[in-house]
């Protein structure tokens, strides 16, 4: 049991996965608060960011579940958080 956690305190992944999520679900809350195009700089990196986001809403499920499965599904991982964020944000995508 003490290996198994040991190995999942090394593995980086799971902090990069529950980052990146955390980073999707702020920009998309962002963009529902702020009214991104009343200022034309803020526009223009919303535009930027916005495909690589949802590229991101996409990838960061099947990334984290693999990675998950790998753990044997470990209830104590990040990547379990991970994807319980990144399902809160696509319900506030189509929600709101």
């Amino acid at each position: 049991m003490e290996d198994q956690l040991t190995a999942i305190k090394k593995n980086g992944t799971n902090k990069l996965y529950f980052l990146l999520s955390m980073i999707v679900f702020i920009f998309w809350l962002l963009s529902r608060l702020i009214n991104v195009y009343h200022f034309a700089s803020v526009g223009v990196v919303f535009e930027i960011l916005w495909l690589p986001v949802i590229l991101l809403m996409f990838a960061l499920p099947v990334l984290s579940l693999i990675s998950w499965s790998k753990e044997k599904f470990n209830f104590q991982s990040l990547h379990l958080f991970t994807l319980i964020i990144i399902a809160i944000t696509a319900l506030m995508i189509i929600l709101f």
